[in-house]
């Protein structure tokens, strides 16, 4: 029996054999969990994380709203982050899940933060 859990898994290898970031465009990594969302920006050559962002940090647990709008909050926060260094290309990784709902949000509110991808 396939839970849905192997099943992102095996999305997630099948997207991570395609996509790697490099320290001038890192990946933008997406976990959901029920109640929180993280982001990373992580470059997979050095194996470093250089930038993240999580709905615990005090800023956005501070905000009122729906899961999905912190998580737009989420993705401004590690867009302000990455501009702050420098960077403006990333690649997204929606880490297995469907591009829709909490995971496009991020996507959203990043772009908005100014992060080409």
């Amino acid at each position: 029996m396939v839970t849905k859990a192997i099943r992102r898994q095996k999305i997630k290898f099948r997207v991570r054999k395609k996509i790697a970031g490099t320290a001038q465009r890192p990946r933008l990594s997406v976990f959901r969990s029920n109640s929180d969302i993280y982001v990373q920006l992580i470059d997979d050559d050095n194996a470093k994380t250089l930038v993240a962002a999580s709905s615990k940090d005090k800023d956005i647990v501070a905000q009122k709203g729906t899961k999905s709008e912190k998580s737009r909050l989420v993705g401004a926060a590690v867009a302000r982050k990455a501009v702050e260094l420098g960077l403006k290309d990333v690649i997204f990784d929606r880490g297995g899940y469907l591009y829709h709902g909490r995971v496009k949000a991020v996507a959203d509110g990043a772009r908005e933060g100014g992060l080409n991808f």
